[in-house]
C-alpha cells in the first residue's frame, strides 16, 4: 500500500475544441444580418495561445467576442482561462481588433494562492507547484477528496481540473 496518496490538479483549454467552437461561431457570424458587410473574422494562434478578433468597430468585436464565448461555454470550454483585455484597439483601415489570451496551465501565483488557502483550511495535505500544475498529496484518500472539494468551491480565477488521483 503507498504511503501518500496524490492528484494533480490542472488547468487545460482543449484547442481542438477552442477551433470547432470558433468555426461555428463565424458560420452564425456570416449568416447575421448585423454581421453584413463588417468583415468579422477570429483566428486562432495555438503556438501564442492567442485569439484575434477583428470587426468594422468596437461594438462589433465586442458583439463577436459574446458569440464566440456563447459557443465555448456551450462546449464546455473553461471561459474564466480566456483573458479578455478590457479595450478594444484600433487596426488598420479603420477596423478594430481584440487579442485574447488563452491561459494553459495554472500561473505561479495562482498556485501560491491555492496553497496558502489549502493550509488556511486545516485540511492534512501538502500542495507542490510542478511546472504548470499543482501536485496535492496526503496519506489519506479521504483528505484528498475534501482538499478537491475545498478547491471546487473557491474562486481561484482559473479552471481547475483534477487528474492522476493516486
Amino acid at each position: 500500500m503507498a504511503s501518500d496518496y496524490t492528484f494533480d490538479a490542472v488547468s487545460k483549454v482543449n484547442l481542438t475544441i477552442v477551433s470547432e467552437a470558433i468555426d461555428t461561431a463565424m458560420k452564425e457570424v456570416n449568416n447575421r444580418f448585423d454581421f453584413k458587410d463588417s468583415n468579422s473574422s477570429v483566428s486562432l494562434d495555438a503556438k501564442a495561445l492567442e485569439l484575434t478578433l477583428a470587426s468594422k468597430d468596437d461594438f462589433k468585436v465586442r458583439a463577436l467576442w459574446d458569440i464566440v464565448a456563447m459557443r465555448f461555454a456551450k462546449r464546455g470550454l473553461p471561459l474564466k482561462n480566456f483573458e479578455v483585455p478590457e479595450e478594444v484597439e484600433a487596426a488598420l483601415g479603420q477596423t478594430a481588433r481584440m487579442k485574447v489570451k488563452i491561459i494553459q496551465g495554472i500561473p505561479t501565483d495562482k498556485a501560491k494562492e491555492i496553497i496558502a488557502a489549502l493550509k488556511q483550511s486545516g485540511l492534512k495535505v501538502q500542495g507542490s507547484i510542478q511546472a504548470a500544475q499543482l501536485r496535492v498529496s496526503s496519506k489519506s484518500k479521504d483528505a484528498l477528496q475534501e482538499a478537491m472539494q475545498f478547491m471546487r468551491t473557491q474562486d481561484f480565477k482559473v479552471d481547475l481540473q483534477f487528474e492522476n488521483f493516486r
